[in-house]
């Protein structure tokens, strides 16, 4: 039903409303990508790329974290099956975050839905989710708020590309930025204690997976156990307060 009245609404409401909402939702990424992109840029610069195949990068992986493991796999002389597997295993997250926006895009076309997939991202998800869940969005407007933010990450890390020679890959805190900002959607996504605990958890079983297993396969492992580990926990606690009121 909310699907519906989204759907409805997107229809009547003009698209220079649309796409008006939709750059808005997208401005604070975008500052976010800015001094990420400027910092991809300038890494992959000095890594051997050139700005064109920067910019092609970023139009064909569109990821942060991966296109900067990437460079850094072939700056230290991986092959490419090693850094494919590695950015697989690493992006591997967005099967989990499409599944949980793909209930507010019944009825999308198949073409609206691949154009909509390409553009999400840690960032973009948490945006939409929110908003969807708000009851006061819909997917033209979350795929205007995806391709927005696409440019700009497509800007930044063309633009650090060429200005490499002259930006030093350390200059201004870059190399925080990307912490910084998913350290900044982790809070905006914490509703209660038991995300709060799972979050906990993730990282606990991070840290120690990080000392067991090679690679990055630790993030996907530890990304799985943590979310299974809290709601095992919000199940039992579900479970005791039922209890108690029988």
């Amino acid at each position: 039903m909310e699907t519906a009245l989204l759907d409805r609404s997107s229809v009547h409401d003009p698209f220079p409303r649309i796409f008006e909402d939709g750059v808005r939702a997208a401005w604070p990424i975008c500052l976010g990508y800015l001094p990420i992109g400027l910092a991809f840029g300038v890494l992959a610069q000095k890594g051997g790329l050139s700005p064109f195949e920067i910019g092609l990068m970023s139009l064909l992986v569109f990821a942060g974290s991966s296109q900067f493991i990437a460079v850094s796999m072939m700056g230290a002389g991986a092959g490419l099956p090693a850094v494919v597997m590695t950015t697989f295993l690493v992006n591997f997250r967005h099967f989990l975050m499409s599944s949980a926006l793909a209930v507010h895009l019944r009825g999308m076309g198949k073409g609206w839905i691949s154009l909509f997939a390409y553009g999400v991202t840690d960032e973009s998800f948490a945006m939409n989710l929110t908003r969807f869940q708000d009851g006061n969005w819909d997917w033209k407007r979350a795929l205007v708020m995806n391709q927005t933010a696409n440019a700009a990450w497509f800007g930044s890390t063309v633009l650090g590309g060429l200005g490499g020679t002259f930006l030093p890959a350390g200059a201004f805190g870059m190399d925080f930025a990307l912490m910084a900002m998913f350290l900044c959607l982790l809070v905006f996504q914490l509703r209660g204690v038991f995300h709060a605990v799972t979050a906990l958890l993730s990282a606990a079983c991070a840290v120690v997976l990080a000392l067991l297993i090679a690679g990055s396969g630790h993030i996907v492992a530890a990304s799985l156990l943590g979310a299974t580990l809290g709601l095992a926990l919000k199940k039992f606690f579900s479970r005791g307060k039922g209890e108690e009121r029988s």
